[in-house]
């Protein structure tokens, strides 16, 4: 896989031919794991521990649900965790998104806190989406707000108020998470995954070390010096080739009175959260809530990590609770 990849590099550079031209590889991209992230992790951070798995009591899993075909033989799927529902009652619902570099990682990285999600009252949904190997930007931003159409589509069934609809990601999860959510109502960006009669807005965006604006100084995404970046690799140009697309992939482009509140959680590495100051200033201009929490000695990866499982769970608890209330 990885010399496949070298040499439609080798070509890309010898012949001025893009890697959108050359196409995706079709291949999966398995570099980004939790365990992995751990294994590496603990030689700087030896205190640290996988974030406890067990399912909390109470909550039950409707798995590998298919929501969308967005091409024939491509069935997308998602997974709902929730505790049963209670007549009469809805409940919010999390679209949660992993992270990976746009071209690897897997929904069931979310499955941990999925599953405490659930047991807050939440009904919590990791989506799968296609990743970079499989189809370039926007087919990710198509296949989550077609993931968000269905659940208001089958809100009925999961026992979801369809008017209190968070979208969660980290690291490229949260970067697709605050496209998503400040895109609310343009067409431009919905694709055409199913259930059309139904909105994708959302309600509130939660951003875990995903960054705001690809070209901008704090961003370190597009340097193609070494190796090709993971954003290179998800647009299929370079930075200089289509600075419209990394542009019009940037949420910080894209606000105005539709946004919704937005928690950004933060590990220590600054160019992972890229253009969120400047975002936070257009949201206080337009008076629409924000919170920030910064982990100072965290890793990016420390949202599976105990000791900063927990208190990120507390922060994302208590921001939706907040700007989700119950009615």
């Amino acid at each position: 896989m990885h010399r496949l990849i070298s040499l439609f590099l080798i070509m890309a550079l010898s012949t001025n031919v893009t890697y959108a031209q050359l196409g995706p590889t079709g291949g999966k991209d398995t570099s980004f794991s939790v365990r992995g992230s751990y294994l590496r992790e603990k030689q700087y951070h030896p205190e640290i521990t996988l974030a406890d798995s067990t399912l909390p009591a109470g909550v039950r899993i409707a798995k590998a649900i298919t929501y969308s075909t967005p091409i024939a033989g491509r069935n997308l799927l998602l997974d709902v965790y929730a505790q049963p529902a209670v007549s009469g009652k809805i409940r919010p619902a999390v679209v949660m998104i992993h992270g990976g570099g746009w071209r690897s990682g897997d929904r069931s990285h979310n499955n941990t806190l999925a599953g405490q999600l659930a047991a807050k009252g939440f009904v919590a949904i990791p989506v799968e989406y296609r990743l970079s190997t499989e189809a370039l930007y926007p087919a990710a931003v198509h296949d989550i707000k077609a993931a968000i159409r269905w659940i208001r589509a089958n809100a009925t069934k999961y026992a979801v108020d369809p008017k209190r609809i968070a979208v969660l990601g980290f690291s490229a999860g949260g970067q697709l998470a605050t496209l998503i959510g400040t895109t609310n109502g343009l067409a431009t960006f919905e694709g055409s995954g199913g259930n059309a009669r139904y909105s994708s807005t959302v309600q509130s965006i939660v951003d875990i070390d995903g960054v705001l604006a690809f070209i901008h100084p704090e961003s370190g995404e597009g340097d193609d010096s070494k190796s090709t970046s993971a954003a290179t690799y998800w647009f299929g140009y370079s930075k200089t080739q289509r600075p419209d697309l990394w542009q019009q992939a940037s949420a910080l482009n894209h606000i105005d009175k539709h946004t919704p509140p937005v928690l950004f959680l933060n590990s220590s590495v600054d160019r992972m959260h890229g253009g969120r100051d400047d975002l936070i200033k257009k949201l206080n201009a337009l008076g629409i809530y924000s919170e920030v929490h910064t982990f100072p000695e965290a890793p990016h990866t420390f949202m599976f990590f105990n000791p900063w499982f927990t208190p990120t769970l507390a922060y994302i608890t208590d921001f939706l609770n907040k700007v989700l209330p119950g009615k």
